[in-house]
């Protein structure tokens, strides 16, 4: 209540200033030169009979003051009867109605157009997300500058699609993966960040383009998440209600429990009428971690994201040790350790895959050929 108040007087004391020159009466001043002139020509008469000036000096001084006082009386305005009301009069009435109505319309703008009820907004906080943003600005001026110097710097253009997509600006992050595929070859998780950008992109369409970037990646590795998940909305796009819901329940069907993306293939699932799998049904195999898992958690840190993935690894293993006849859980597990970094555990893998699988000659040439190919013989 008191701000209003001290807007009102602030806004009053403005009106006052500009307005009050119009309610004053404006002082005659042609009328005082003529009495000034009057007084002067008496004087000029005292003086001569005096004695103190003589006859010529006496007579050209009236002479000058006369003829500036008829130039005064010349330049007085002629009165003439009113016909309405006086001009004081008026600028007093328009000084009043000034006064009364801008405030009151200013008030009626507002409160019509403004948010009176709006929050404040500390200015602290307006100042850390102007810094946010000005450095989140500068990072990407940086790695782009750099990239312009650099274009066949792959890991810049693998800094800076994330955040394009992160960002909304779906046209350079499909740029920028282009990039990486071109500058790094094709792989699963690539060619699957390719159509996720087009498929942003299009405003949540998958193109034919995106369905062909999907339709590599899942050719290079049928298990990965995020083709599989797309796939599944391109199905239902084309009208396959029940290929789309194939697709997902058989993602939910692998999930761990603790899987992040999980709502978000059930939302999708119930959309086609599809009934996710029951919780009591057997699960062929568990997959595990993947680009979609990676990009499903994308807002986490780099720690919480390190441990969520190794969590899945850890939760595989757990699965194969009581069931070890999964050979694409092994094959899996395996290129996992060796993403991470952990080449001792993809040993101890390769050994425990080994002994598991040495009744069936089948899976175990496939887990041979999955050693080799990593280097783990």
């Amino acid at each position: 209540m008191m701000l209003w108040l001290t807007f009102a007087l602030m806004t009053a004391a403005a009106i006052f200033a500009v307005l009050w020159p119009l309610a004053r009466r404006r002082a005659a001043s042609g009328g005082t030169d003529v009495a000034v002139y009057q007084d002067q020509l008496a004087e000029i008469a005292r003086d001569r009979s005096t004695g103190l000036i003589g006859q010529a000096e006496a007579e050209a001084a009236r002479i000058e003051v006369s003829r500036r006082l008829i130039a005064a009386a010349d330049a007085l305005p002629v009165a003439t009867p009113a016909a309405g009301p006086s001009p004081l009069w008026r600028r007093r009435a328009t000084a009043m109605a000034a006064l009364l109505l801008l405030p009151a319309g200013a008030a009626a703008l507002y409160l019509a157009n403004g948010s009176p009820e709006l929050a404040d907004a500390p200015l602290a906080p307006r100042l850390a997300a102007v810094h946010q943003d000005k450095s989140v600005e500068s990072l990407i001026a940086r790695v782009e500058d750099h990239l312009r110097a650099h274009p066949d710097d792959a890991r810049g253009y693998q800094v800076l699609a994330p955040v394009y997509m992160r960002l909304g600006h779906f046209d350079e992050a499909v740029d920028a993966f282009r990039k990486i595929l071109a500058l790094s070859g094709e792989s699963a998780e690539r060619d699957a960040d390719l159509g996720e950008a087009l498929t942003a992109a299009a405003n949540g369409v998958v193109t034919a383009d995106a369905k062909s970037a999907f339709d590599r990646a899942l050719a290079l590795d049928e298990h990965e998440l995020k083709a599989r998940f797309f796939s599944g909305m391109a199905a239902q796009q084309d009208g396959n209600r029940a290929r789309a819901a194939e697709i997902w329940r058989g993602l939910l069907a692998e999930a761990p429990p603790d899987a992040p993306w999980i709502d978000t293939v059930r939302e999708a699932l119930q959309q086609v009428g599809g009934t996710p799998p029951q919780a009591s049904a057997p699960v062929a195999s568990a997959p595990g971690p993947s680009a979609q898992d990676v990009a499903a958690a994308s807002a986490m840190s780099e720690k919480d994201r390190g441990d969520m993935i190794r969590g899945m690894v850890s939760q595989l293993a757990d699965r194969l040790k009581q069931d070890g006849s999964d050979v694409d859980g092994w094959q899996r597990l395996l290129r996992a350790y060796m993403v991470l970094g952990e080449r001792d555990k993809a040993s101890a893998a390769a050994a425990d895959a080994r002994h598991a699988l040495a009744g069936d000659a089948g899976k175990l040439h496939q887990i041979e050929d999955m050693i080799k190919s990593l280097g783990l013989s």
